[in-house]
């Protein structure tokens, strides 16, 4: 090889940095998973091609020219149009701010390093062996980055399975070596995070205790706290468990055994990877149903899917519920502004009274499942009273916050078809203007329609403006509010969420009121 040869080999490589970087952005979130990320590649409207097509229409002129008057330097010319691409493509990707930025977990570099390999393969491959001519090897290069993360992610698979399987293991041997330790298990459709907060928040008031941090929800989430964070002086363990796929509950209890078992809420979250509402609800009730019988589960009796579903193991299990009134611990007498909420509950025949600066009924309901935990495991009423009017905002989770001096209700993280209503309701008691920012909701499957659509319905006389981000993905949440008779004067739609900002800086006052419900990773904000 020349240091010819060398030199456009390195050209080129250089020329897939950024998309490399964008394809494994893509990758980590979908979750590494190739469903999810095929449906991504084919659904044309994520794609941005504007820039690229100017690079073929570019590079296309510079090789015709360079061809026809100075052939002698046709291939510096070429190269020089490449190295300038990769240099403007370079400084536009560091004044990039993402939502959702690439996370550098080992995984992804290992991930890195093997697609780096691959592409020196490719390009010496198209180059050395193919000899293909270096202007049609520079204009497939960007659309073959995509490809490559397919071969890398098959390559890794094995690797990433030995390295998951062997922090599991140690995962579960230290599970196996706390003989008197309590473990929670807490899933439901949404709701799950805020619960797991505020439960964790009343009983560690009373024990020792330890929960996943964030989301983390899934084994190696799960591993990772228990590898790095839980010492022998922990005496619950408070553990979130997420599942987009049926299976992924019963591995999960499988691997964590609690003895304690929440089940928030049941919904159409991740149709997409469940195919079925009835999977939902078999994979999310197996929470219930793998118990322990010495354990006891509590379950949310307000959710119609929950209330019907029919518990086969024989468990203690206790309900709570603020519309149904058959549940065993019913919150009652709700009030709430903008400095928090109190109700009442009846407890052991007393009604007590809770306070809590958490909005919005579905918080109500995230204390009411906190209170029968605590008090189901032995804490006192009174006991329970003072933890719960001590329990911290939850971040992003309706929480009321100010920013530059604008009351905002942050629901970044907490957007379903549900929480989005309810956050809505929330929204109307509220002062001043009444402003939600919006990008709808995602991974509704076929049903992803209606319920933008019914979202953009519930929001007449809830909201006073929407402003909503992507055009595309927020068409049917517009829709629902021209079939409302919202004022389309009050409804602003932008391309991204700074926009937005910049526009409520301008357009309102510290005395309006403004909503942030969920905030979607780059990826799916079109």
């Amino acid at each position: 090889m020349t240091y010819t040869d060398l030199i456009v080999i390195i050209v080129l490589l250089s020329l897939m940095v950024t998309y490399t970087k964008h394809a494994l952005h893509i990758f980590q979130q979908n979750r590494y998973e190739f469903e999810r990320y095929t449906k991504w590649l084919l659904n044309l409207k994520n794609y941005q091609l504007n820039d690229y097509f100017v690079f073929v229409a570019v590079l296309f002129i510079v090789d015709y020219l360079s061809g026809r008057y100075i052939q002698k330097y046709q291939t510096i010319a070429i190269l020089g149009a490449v190295i300038l691409f990769t240099v403007n493509n370079l400084y536009l990707e560091s004044k990039k701010s993402y939502i959702k930025p690439l996370v550098y977990t080992p995984r992804v570099k290992r991930q890195i390093a093997c697609t780096v390999v691959i592409d020196i393969l490719m390009v010496m491959a198209l180059y050395k062996v193919l000899k293909l001519d270096i202007f049609v090897i520079a204009t497939v290069l960007p659309l073959f980055v995509w490809l490559v993360i397919y071969l890398m992610a098959i390559i890794m698979l094995p690797i990433e399975k030995a390295i998951n399987k062997r922090f599991e293991n140690e995962g579960r041997a230290i599970l196996d070596s706390m003989n008197n330790l309590k473990k929670i298990g807490i899933t439901g459709s949404f709701g799950k995070t805020s619960v797991k907060n505020i439960v964790e928040n009343i009983i560690s008031d009373h024990f020792y205790t330890l929960m996943t941090p964030a989301s983390y929800n899934t084994p190696m989430g799960i591993t990772r706290t228990i590898r790095e964070m839980m010492k022998p002086i922990h005496e619950v363990f408070v553990c979130e468990m997420g599942a987009d796929h049926v299976g992924d509950i019963e591995y999960l209890m499988d691997y964590v055994k609690p003895q304690i078992g929440i089940v928030t809420s049941i919904g159409p979250q991740h149709l997409n990877t469940f195919h079925s509402l009835e999977n939902i609800i078999n994979e999310k009730m197996k929470m219930i149903e793998m118990l322990d019988e010495k354990g006891f589960g509590v379950i949310n009796l307000d959710n119609e899917y929950i209330a019907q579903y029919k518990i086969k193991n024989p468990v203690r299990v206790v309900s709570v519920g603020i519309k149904n009134h058959d549940a065993d611990y019913v919150a009652y007498d709700i009030d709430y502004d903008e400095n928090g909420s109190s109700f009442k509950v009846m407890i052991d025949g007393e009604e007590y009274v809770f306070e809590t600066v958490l909005l919005g009924e579905h918080n109500i309901m995230n204390v009411l499942i906190g209170i029968a935990t605590a008090f189901n495991m032995g804490v006192k009423p009174a006991d329970i009273q003072s933890s719960v009017a001590r329990i911290k905002r939850i971040e992003h989770r309706l929480e009321l916050k100010k920013i530059n001096g604008y009351t905002f209700i942050d629901n970044a993280f907490n957007s379903n078809p549900v929480g989005c209503k309810l956050s809505l309701d929330v929204l109307k008691k509220m002062h001043g203007r009444r402003v939600i920012v919006t990008p709808g909701l995602i991974d509704l499957g076929e049903k992803e329609y209606e319920y933008n659509y019914d979202f953009g319905l519930y929001m007449k006389d809830r909201a006073d403006y929407v402003l909503l981000v992507g055009k595309v993905q927020t068409k049917p949440i517009y829709d629902g509010l021209m079939k409302s008779g919202f004022d389309s004067n009050n409804i602003i739609v932008f391309d991204s969420v700074k926009e937005a900002f910049d526009y409520i800086y301008q357009h309102f006052t510290h005395e309006d009121t403004i909503l942030l419900e969920n905030d979607l990773p780059d990826a799916f904000s079109h």
